[in-house]
């Protein structure tokens, strides 16, 4: 492999990396490369594509791949186990250094708690790069799975931004939590209807 940085690095320091490419641990093989090379230190960027050509030599996926499809019987079976009353399903995006994903939760109540059932992804940020996204296919994954588990269960769903990644969208719990699910716009609410109109 033709590399300056490689090529600094000592016998043991390699086989460390490449121990850790191979336990697909990347981002400490980034950092044990760096921090192992002579001064002046090479960039970030520099030893990520180092570690991404080790990936390639020690015949390594370097792109993640997806996660298994969600199982409808799985998650009810893992809501169903769950501490407290189920009160929503909700998906909603994180990312790591490889990407965005999305994570499926269950909200409960009695006591108040979040429970991640699963996180789903369909590759990394280089999709970003290639036009492959959007649609982003995890989020329509999980929007499925997510809302058929909900109706399953007789809660709301909520996503609140399926479309593209926003980490910092507004939470189930915050966005006004006994709101009526927006499924049921047009159908009465307890007290609405014809008898209820007041002049």
């Amino acid at each position: 492999m033709e590399s300056a940085i490689w090529s600094a690095l000592s016998e043991v320091v390699r086989a460390e990396v490449d121990a850790l490419v191979r336990q697909d641990r990347r981002m400490w093989a980034v950092k044990v490369m760096r921090e192992s090379c002579p001064e002046p230190k090479p960039g970030l960027y520099a030893c990520v594509d180092v570690v991404v050509e080790r990936y390639r030599v020690l015949g390594q996926g370097f792109e993640r791949a997806p996660t298994p499809p969600l199982d409808l019987d799985v998650l009810t079976a893992a809501v169903g186990a769950l501490p407290g009353r189920p009160v929503a399903i909700e998906a909603l995006w994180d990312g790591d250094t490889e990407g965005w994903f999305v994570v499926l939760l269950a909200l409960t109540d009695d006591p108040q708690s979040e429970h991640q059932l699963a996180l789903v992804r369909h590759g990394g940020d280089i999709r970003l790069f290639n036009g492959t996204v959007p649609p982003w296919p995890e989020a329509r994954e999980a929007e499925q799975v997510g809302r058929a588990l909900a109706d399953h269960l007789g809660v709301p769903f909520h996503f609140p931004s399926p479309d593209r990644p926003d980490d910092e969208a507004p939470r189930w719990r915050t966005t006004g939590e006994r709101a009526p699910d927006p499924r049921a716009v047009g159908r009465p609410r307890a007290g609405e209807g014809p008898g209820s109109l007041t002049m």
